[in-house]
């Protein structure tokens, strides 16, 4: 196996909270509103600690601080929790494959989050794995990304997954028949005008990674980190349709966040940007028919400021914007 897949839940999942970009060392007030939003599951999506400098031992420092954070404490006793790293936690600023620890850095992450002695993520070469939950007909599958172990240099032809994670991701989304998919990539997937880290800057691999998801037919959304900010961008309208509206969700940061955002154009965007602390929350309500999918962003308070609102029927999403602020 290529990696790692959790044995489906009985009970569905109907809230699944998730964030990025938190300083172990700042203070972390948003953990009492996540623990209020009673999830069912949480999920890192990158930067999970900020080591002071590119060191293994600062990395594994950090972990160790952050695990002992009562807030935090407080949530892993509450849910269940997974996660994938983006560059801070990967141990190398914006840092690819060229990482001298990587490997090193693979096993700090997988202790921090409790990964089990014989899980297939510990032999494998990158972070990237599947969970999923629910009983039939009410099945999530959770797909992780790794955007750093066997990225390349940016650029035209730069590859960021590496062939062994393709081979396996197209694999997961044809053989998979959950109800709904969500895919989570540190770092954005479908803006591609901001001048940071982005799947725009590998061209070739987002235009891979969006026909994989448009050839799949399944209903999908993807979540994303990094940005110190949050938004929702929708694929729609960009040269490479998928069919139907596929949303991303854009959560960052837990901690610290870009207040003085000077404004930036995505015109993929579905509403305002959100600058101020906060986190990501998929609610699904199953007992509506068509089955009704609540993507918010919510403040340090618990409060919603962006929402959108997908219909799951048809194999396809339809995006009902609702934005709030």
């Amino acid at each position: 196996m290529l990696a790692g897949v959790a044995g489906a839940d009985e009970a569905p999942l109907r809230r699944i909270a998730f964030g990025s970009c938190n300083a172990q060392q700042l203070p972390q007030p948003i953990w009492q509103a996540v623990i209020d939003s009673d999830p069912d599951l949480w999920i890192w999506t990158g930067d999970i600690v900020y080591p002071k400098a590119d060191s293994l031992e600062l990395v594994r420092a950090a972990y160790a601080i952050q695990k002992k954070r009562p807030e935090y404490l407080r949530l892993r006793a509450q849910c269940p929790i997974i996660g994938v790293w983006d560059d801070h936690d990967y141990g190398l600023d914006n840092g690819g494959a060229e990482n001298p620890f990587k490997r090193e850095s693979q096993v700090a992450l997988l202790d921090f989050l409790d990964e089990p002695a014989d899980s297939p993520r510990r032999k494998q070469e990158g972070v990237y794995t599947k969970y999923s939950y629910g009983p039939v007909g009410q099945r999530v599958l959770i797909i992780l990304l790794d955007t750093r172990y066997h990225r390349d240099a940016p650029g035209e032809d730069g590859d960021i997954l590496g062939a062994a994670q393709w081979k396996w991701l197209e694999q997961t989304l044809h053989d998979d028949d959950a109800q709904l998919t969500v895919i989570v990539s540190s770092i954005q997937v479908i803006p591609t005008e901001q001048r940071f880290e982005k799947w725009g800057n590998f061209p070739e691999s987002r235009a891979r990674l969006l026909r994989l998801i448009e050839q799949s037919g399944r209903d999908c959304v993807l979540v994303s980190g990094d940005r110190h900010l949050a938004e929702m961008s929708d694929v729609e309208t960009s040269p490479f349709p998928a069919g139907y509206p596929l949303i991303e969700i854009t959560s960052s940061g837990l901690t610290h966040s870009w207040k003085d955002f000077p404004g930036e154009s995505n015109r993929l965007r579905e509403g305002p940007v959100y600058t101020d602390l906060n986190f990501g929350m998929i609610e699904i309500d199953w007992n509506q028919r068509p089955v009704f999918v609540t993507l918010e962003v919510r403040d340090v308070d618990g409060r919603p400021c962006l929402r959108g609102v997908l219909t799951l029927k048809d194999r396809g999403n339809r995006l009902e914007p609702n934005h709030s602020r």
